[in-house]
């Protein structure tokens, strides 16, 4: 095994919740937050970016367009949460038209945070705006599921916390302090992760498909252990181990429930990883495939093709350092 990679955990050291389990390393990495201070009237438009996105209303009027929904109203101390960042456009008004952004004025805090100011007479609108990606990959089939948008007073019914952390949310952006944006961060990690427990509670109880393996008490062990430590070198008998089955029973359940056999789920597991770490952390071919569990770099490269159909070195040149992260303006 390699020695930087920690041991996979034992059956016995595996909650039995796997959500709870996958909640509890989630933080939110690569974060950058844009307040924002816009006087009506005022529009911005969001490009499409592979990162999970969120708005928070702290004042004044706001409205959301997605192709999919189209306009809805957003109230002081709404939240939005929109998981795959799909395009969206904010405006003081629905019929404002055109792009507003070319009349702010934007200003670089630090490294991640920055103000957006737009003068005028209109009414004022206070926003905290974020842009990131998420520190947990065991969370990224969820995402996939999750609709292209969620709105916090929506859920908040489900979780009495909810209110309570948007209120603090209000109150923190409404008059920033030194370390506002350390604080802000902390509880956007604590909301969005309650969000997304909400919205699984409220979704069914489907008995097939990534959220009914997680549920399960057995197959959600090995979907926590697998995504913890992909490069592992994962064998039916101790993946079955993890589940505390049989092989052929944990194989026949794993099949059934998630549609496919381990060994092709835990493939594009890594080959998904394998892309994030060629295009975003500058990695060579070699380190990726030695990061994954792969004993050559030539096996890897042959892996990764046959499951993606390019080349590792191909996406690794187009895709590197290509994340925009300046919040999507």
């Amino acid at each position: 095994m390699l020695d930087h990679l920690s041991r996979p955990p034992s059956p016995s050291h595996i909650p039995m919740d796997a959500l709870s389990e996958v909640l509890q390393d989630f933080r939110l990495s690569g974060v950058n937050y844009g307040r924002c201070e816009l006087r009506h009237p005022w529009s911005i438009a969001f490009t499409q970016q592979q990162l999970l996105r969120f708005h928070f209303v702290s004042q004044g009027p706001c409205w959301i367009h997605t192709e999919a929904q189209g306009w809805q109203e957003l109230n002081e101390g709404d939240l939005v949460l929109l998981p795959q960042g799909i395009a969206h456009r904010l405006a003081s008004a629905p019929d404002v038209v055109g792009d507003s952004l070319k009349g702010c004025q934007v200003t670089k805090l630090g490294d991640n945070v920055c103000e957006v100011v737009r003068e005028g007479t209109g009414a004022t609108s206070t926003l905290f705006c974020g842009s990131m990606t998420l520190g947990a990959y065991a969370l990224n089939p969820l995402i996939a599921l999750m609709p292209p948008i969620i709105k916090g007073c929506d859920v908040a019914g489900n979780d009495p916390i909810v209110g309570p952390l948007l209120a603090a949310m209000t109150a923190e952006a409404a008059q920033p302090q030194m370390g506002s944006a350390t604080v802000l961060s902390r509880m956007a990690d604590l909301l969005v992760a309650r969000l997304i427990r909400c919205w699984v509670n409220c979704s069914g109880a489907s008995t097939t498909g990534w959220l009914a393996a997680i549920r399960d008490p057995h197959i959600g062990r090995v979907l926590v252990a697998m995504h913890r430590d992909p490069g592992h070198d994962w064998t039916l008998e101790s993946l079955a181990g993890v589940a505390g089955q049989s092989r052929s029973v944990f194989a026949e359940r794993f099949s059934a429930v998630l549609g496919e056999g381990a060994a092709r789920y835990l493939a594009r597991l890594r080959m998904q990883l394998a892309r994030e770490l060629l295009g975003q952390n500058g990695l060579s071919v070699a380190e990726v495939a030695s990061r994954l569990g792969y004993e050559s770099e030539a096996s890897f490269a042959r892996a990764f093709k046959r499951l993606t159909s390019v080349s590792p070195g191909l996406v690794r040149r187009t895709n590197s350092g290509r994340i925009d992260m300046d919040f999507g303006f």
